[in-house]
């Protein structure tokens, strides 16, 4: 069995319109072991004037390293997310991820198959998703880092779907990063589909769901950028410790919130079970 941990999805940093460090700052004061940023790849105008919180791949990756450990906080894994089946789009991008990670101390990257090109098959897209997959399994293996497939778009919403992903390439770098929010919003049991990828999984996205959001979408939508804070939705936290208390791997549930406030409060009810 494998330890969990806790860590802060930078995310509930994004509505904030502050900087990185910030976000680091926060997340360190609060008491969180672990944070998972966001990269990026180039530059862009947010990040760079300090209105947002991720962080780009053309800084030295080492700078990243530094500035979490220099706050005590630990990275549990970079979010690198876009479309599996568009190569142009996300090839180059989620292997600089992957090295960029193996230099910032993250063990894990994490993505998903994105929003499909309008215009391909679906048999198309298995072909360019192991494509894009394997190409990023090569530079995985060779640095020991993990890529987390994530349930979050049209391939991923049913645990068919994603265990189909997931077996288009044999590798001992990929592994599953379950979205306990998403997999709920698809219309999906979380726990059951916790317990099926128990065994592959990497990382976990810890995200509740609003009882109103709930009501809103559930069935109607494939995934949500973040929660509310665990233990305010419809999340039974205790019954997903209890299955993840199986997984053979060290595991950080990554708390993916809207805000500092959601994330306190958060950390406050997963230390409580844990």
């Amino acid at each position: 069995m494998g330890k969990i941990s806790v860590g802060m999805n930078l995310e509930a940093t994004r509505h904030h319109d502050k900087p990185f460090e910030w976000g680091l700052d926060k997340a360190a004061e609060m008491g969180y072991e672990y944070v998972e940023p966001m990269v990026h790849f180039g530059r862009e105008l947010m990040s760079e004037a300090g209105y947002y919180h991720t962080w780009s791949m053309f800084n030295d990756p080492m700078k990243m390293r530094r500035m979490c450990e220099d706050r005590g906080l630990k990275i549990s894994g970079l979010q690198a997310h876009g479309p599996l089946g568009r190569p142009d789009y996300h090839g180059e991008y989620l292997k600089a991820a992957i090295r960029f990670a193996y230099e910032c101390g993250a063990p894990v990257v994490n993505t998903d198959e994105g929003i499909k090109a309008p215009w391909t098959t679906e048999a198309e897209d298995m072909v360019l998703i192991r494509y894009t997959l394997q190409e990023a399994a090569f530079v995985a293996e060779e640095r020991g880092i993990k890529i987390g497939l994530e349930c979050h778009a049209q391939y991923s919403k049913t645990p068919e779907g994603l265990d189909r992903l997931y077996n288009l390439v044999k590798s001992p770098s990929i592994g599953i990063n379950l979205d306990t929010g998403n997999a709920y919003l698809a219309g999906q049991d979380p726990y059951a589909w916790l317990d099926h990828v128990i065994d592959r999984s990497v990382h976990m996205h810890a995200k509740d769901i609003a009882i109103e959001h709930s009501e809103a979408e559930r069935g109607k939508v494939t995934g949500t950028p973040v929660g509310c804070a665990c233990g305010d939705g419809v999340i039974d936290w205790t019954k997903i410790i209890e299955i993840a208390k199986k997984c053979p791997n060290d595991i950080v549930f990554s708390v993916e919130c809207g805000t500092i406030d959601q994330a306190k409060r958060s950390l406050d009810h997963l230390k409580s079970l844990l």
